[in-house]
């Protein structure tokens, strides 16, 4: 029978956690904009590099904080820097250094240069999957699907034991590789030489990542602490944002965080959100480390 802690679930804490992450991604889009908008091109450069070198510090300060919420904070706030300085805004530096050319439609940029040349990243991305699919045992239900109807019975020879784990770190790993995924499948999608952004698989895959949004969310109710729940809705919320980006791109609604200077209300109500939902956690995870 199973115990009332396994029936019970945090619908409060999974919602603000949710939102928390979900306000995350347009807050991050409007920055980089804003960045791309206000700064020389050197200076973007030099900005963007220090940005993620701070993600990379903060991620590793993370180690040593006390606390699983708070752990758990600056891996995601680490990762996301990281990953906006020394990941999208790299990919910018050699585009613009070297001249690719945006993709461009009706006489719109549809897609810019960074992300044209991003899905060259395929290889290294699957070399971190072989790693995590034969030699970790990981907490990622994704990945220990895969792995029981793959390794079978053999699984607990050939994946035996996790690797030391640090909650900050599998934070900064989980939503940079995600993060990731979700790019790549995306820049597949819309490539027309593969399946194409008006394909009828293309509508697929969101609507499966909008129904799978939903089966990760339902874990996310029975996970009781902050850290923990958090965690969980990085890959809710970033399968979520699949279709959004999708119907984004075919012009369903306004993506008003993509021009943050025209929705200067819209991004302020954001911002006051996220900020305020931040501190939710971090009091609350305060306290549960006190008690």
């Amino acid at each position: 029978m199973k115990s009332v802690m396994e029936k019970k679930r945090y619908y409060a804490k999974s919602i603000l956690s949710f939102m928390l992450v979900l306000f995350a991604m347009p807050l991050g889009h409007a920055a980089m904009i804003i960045m791309e908008k206000t700064m020389e091109p050197t200076t973007l450069h030099y900005a963007a590099f220090f940005l993620g070198l701070l993600g990379l510090i903060i991620t590793i300060i993370g180690v040593f904080a006390q606390g699983g919420t708070k752990q758990t904070l600056y891996g995601l706030f680490g990762g996301l820097f990281f990953w906006t300085g020394w990941v999208e805004f790299l990919f910018k530096y050699y585009a613009d250094r070297f001249g690719v050319q945006p993709l461009i439609e009706n006489g719109e940029v549809v897609t810019k240069p960074e992300y044209l040349i991003l899905p060259a990243s395929f290889g290294f991305f699957m070399m971190f999957m072989v790693l995590y699919l034969f030699s970790i045992r990981t907490g990622c239900n994704f990945i220990n699907w895969i792995q029981k109807h793959i390794l079978r019975e053999k699984r607990d020879i050939i994946v035996a034991a996790p690797v030391t784990r640090h909650v900050a770190i599998v934070t900064f790993e989980e939503i940079n590789l995600i993060l990731w995924a979700s790019y790549l499948l995306l820049m597949f999608c819309y490539d027309n030489n593969f399946i194409g952004d008006h394909s009828p698989v293309t509508m697929a895959v969101g609507a499966i990542c909008f129904v799978g949004s939903f089966f990760i969310f339902k874990k996310q109710l029975k996970l009781a602490s902050w850290g923990a729940n958090i965690r969980m809705a990085i890959p809710t919320v970033i399968v979520f944002w699949v279709p959004v980006e999708i119907l984004g791109r075919l012009n369903f609604f306004n993506e008003f965080w993509v021009e943050p200077q025209k929705h200067v209300l819209e991004m302020s109500f954001i911002l006051i959100a996220f900020l305020v939902l931040l501190a939710i956690p971090m009091f609350k995870g305060k306290k549960q480390a006190h008690q």
